[in-house]
């Protein structure tokens, strides 16, 4: 069965860190493009970072810049978000997306909550 799942939500503390892990079964992330997006409540979803298949390179957003990092682990078939001096801002549902060509797999969705 063909699945994402993410993890590592929570509620958290302004300044504080969190890492969000997006686990693949029945497929191999490392041939896919990877992205992680995020949906704050009353917003459109947007797109946050991102790692690509082959080399690796990175894109993040310019609000998380800095302060995100998107990294893989072959071994476990996860990508990882390492988010830092997390905002309030930052509150909001974040997926997992994994792409190759006109295949698209979603996650269900973690939630990040940065309140104090």
């Amino acid at each position: 069965q063909v699945q994402l799942v993410e993890s590592g939500g929570g509620l958290v503390q302004p300044g504080r860190s969190l890492r969000l892990s997006c686990a693949a079964s029945g497929f191999t992330l490392d041939y896919y493009t990877i992205s992680w997006f995020r949906q704050a409540p009353g917003k459109e979803r947007e797109g946050v970072a991102c790692i690509g298949n082959g080399d690796g390179s990175t894109y993040y957003a310019d609000p998380v810049k800095g302060r995100f990092t998107i990294s893989r682990d072959k071994a476990k078939n996860t990508v990882y978000l390492q988010m830092n001096s997390l905002k309030p801002e930052d509150t909001a549902v974040y997926y997992c997306n994994a792409r190759i060509f006109v295949n698209e797999y979603w996650g269900q969705g973690t939630q990040v909550t940065v309140s104090s």
